[in-house]
């Protein structure tokens, strides 16, 4: 295979229009960005990448959300704990970033679509399947997704990624395994690259497997293309991000 083209990663992007804040702690902020022409549109939350490690964070996928303004989109990223071993706490972040946009004056009352990459990717279904009402979202738009941990733990992708995460075998906690949980009330699309090295397409056809509602939508490119405003599957997750507004 070719080399993944991670170039988005360090790609410089303007500041978001305002940082907020979901809880007391440090990593408990979200970056928004305001898109104009979105009225009637969902607010994308959006969740970064990285193997839930500490060293990744939602800086990197700034470029991302600055395009998706410029396409109409509001944004919303969050920053999350990333503890080895401590799986609970990203994950009640992620569920409390996803609340707290309803608290949000310019956002209250708008539909949610959460999203996210890879590992985000996992937190997303995973949220979207355990989101209690009014806080479901409305859609899923996971990239490249981590969605079967057990799959994930398998290959042995990222260097054991998946049980440094849970601090145990993802057989232990099925609570946390998308491919395990209930399938999200809301649509999910997942579009994944045919060349991705890192969470190979596999990983997401297993979640199809379980879950047959759920559309998988195959591009060319690597990992990182499907996060990519500069790749040729931009337009691909455009036209999903368009598709889930207009299921709900």
């Amino acid at each position: 295979m070719a080399a993944e083209d991670r170039s988005v990663l360090s790609r410089p992007a303007s500041p978001p229009d305002v940082v907020v804040r979901y809880g007391p702690g440090e990593e408990q902020v979200a970056d928004v960005r305001f898109a104009t022409g979105a009225a009637g549109r969902p607010v994308l939350v959006l969740l970064h990448g990285g193997f839930w490690r500490p060293q990744f964070d939602r800086l990197h996928v700034r470029p991302m959300t600055e395009a998706l303004a410029a396409a109409g989109w509001t944004t919303v990223a969050p920053e999350y704990r990333r503890v080895p071993g401590r799986p609970d706490l990203t994950v009640d972040d992620v569920r409390a970033a996803v609340r707290a946009v309803a608290d949000q004056p310019e956002l209250a009352g708008r539909p949610v679509v959460v999203g996210g990459h890879s590992a985000g990717g996992h937190l997303a279904l995973l949220a979207a399947a355990t989101l209690e009402p009014p806080h479901v979202p409305v859609g899923v738009l996971a990239l490249a997704p981590a969605a079967d941990l057990g799959l994930a733990q398998a290959l042995g992708l990222g260097d054991g990624a998946v049980t440094a995460f849970l601090g145990e075998d993802a057989a232990a906690r099925p609570d946390l395994d998308p491919v395990r949980l209930p399938a999200p009330e809301g649509a999910v699309r997942i579009v994944h690259g045919t060349a991705d090295d890192i969470v190979p397409v596999q990983v997401s056809e297993s979640y199809l497997r379980q879950h047959p509602a759920a559309v998988l939508t195959r591009v060319d490119g690597g990992h990182f293309a499907v996060i990519d405003p500069a790749s040729a599957a931009w337009p691909t997750l455009l036209a999903t991000l368009e598709e889930l507004a207009g299921s709900r």
